[in-house]
């Protein structure tokens, strides 16, 4: 699949996946990917912690407003970020429509708090709708949010569903309207799910897969499959023979490493298995990399990765 069509196959990714399976690195790398093919990129991060925009070297904290992490350059899109809370997007929407002093009154007094247990799911469709606004206002060619884990993920966007069986009339009714259209609509919306070939991970991916897909109807972009270990075809010698060049005090460690190697990649290629049999969806997958996966080096060599992979996709 050409590069440019994967990256602007939809104005909005959602990656989610499990707490550890690194979604926050599969963001910063697709940013990466899509700002070599000449794409603006908007990173939005919605639970507060170290973010994307760290990965790929920019160290301030951000906030509510954008921030620069890449400068346009030739041949290559901006990168810029900025979190989303519930509680700014609620002063934003209240002061655009001339509520600023009351607005203001509300985040000193903690009254969203109230709302937020009154309306389950508030929250979520505030920074969902803004969300939703960023898009219909173009402001970056690809829009990628570093969502929630994925037992989260599955309430955040589910949240506008349950509201509209809540709200039959008025402004959170409209606003749950906009944002299923946006999670219906394939070209507008996707999910990238991201796992480790590992039981819990895969079993995790997949019944998340399923109710996005089958409950939700929201579009699965293909599975990212992390910290894979390429194929091991190296011979595993026994301990006891002579290794030319090796001091003894290292060939037994040495052997345990290769046998560790090569049986951890024998239970990865069992949970591919599986993973390919319960989820019917594309594949890439990111290496291993043995030390920090931060800053422009590391992360470009899974953006590396992922663009051949993606080269490697059926075209759609």
């Amino acid at each position: 699949m050409d590069l440019a069509s994967f990256c602007s196959a939809s104005r909005v990714v959602i990656v989610a996946g499990k707490g550890g399976v690194g979604k926050t690195t599969t963001a910063a790398t697709l940013a990466l990917v899509a700002s070599r093919c000449g794409l603006d990129v908007l990173l939005v991060e919605v639970e507060g912690r170290v973010g994307a925009e760290r990965l790929l070297g920019y160290e301030e904290q951000l906030g509510y407003e954008e921030r620069q992490v890449q400068a346009r350059a030739a041949g290559r899109g901006a990168i810029r970020a900025r979190w989303l809370r519930a509680d700014e997007a609620l002063l934003e929407y209240l002061g655009d429509r001339g509520l600023g002093p009351i607005s203001r009154r509300l985040a000193q007094s903690g009254a969203l708090d109230v709302v937020a247990t009154a309306v389950p799911g508030i929250r979520d469709i505030l920074v969902l709708g803004k969300v939703k606004q960023l898009e219909r206002a173009g402001t970056a060619d690809l829009i990628i949010v570093d969502g929630p884990a994925a037992g989260h993920s599955l309430s955040f966007l589910s949240s506008a569903a349950g509201l509209l069986d809540a709200a039959r009339i008025g402004p959170i009714r409209t606003q749950a309207e906009d944002v299923v259209a946006l999670l219906a609509d394939p070209a507008r919306c996707q999910v990238m799910l991201v796992t480790l070939a590992e039981e819990t991970p895969v079993n995790e991916t997949v019944a998340t897969g399923y109710t996005l897909e089958d409950q939700l109807r929201v579009a699965l972009a293909p599975v990212v499959v992390n910290c894979w270990y390429p194929t091991f075809d190296a011979e595993v010698p026994e301990v006891g023979e002579a290794a030319p060049g090796v001091p003894p005090e290292l060939r037994d460690a040495l052997v345990h490493a290769a046998t560790y190697r090569r049986r951890r990649h024998e239970l990865q290629e069992a949970q591919l298995e599986r993973l390919a049999e319960a989820l019917a969806l594309p594949r890439l997958f990111l290496p291993q990399l043995f030390g920090p996966a931060r800053g422009l080096g590391p992360i470009g060599r899974l953006a590396d990765a992922m663009a051949a992979g993606i080269a490697e996709l059926a075209p759609a």
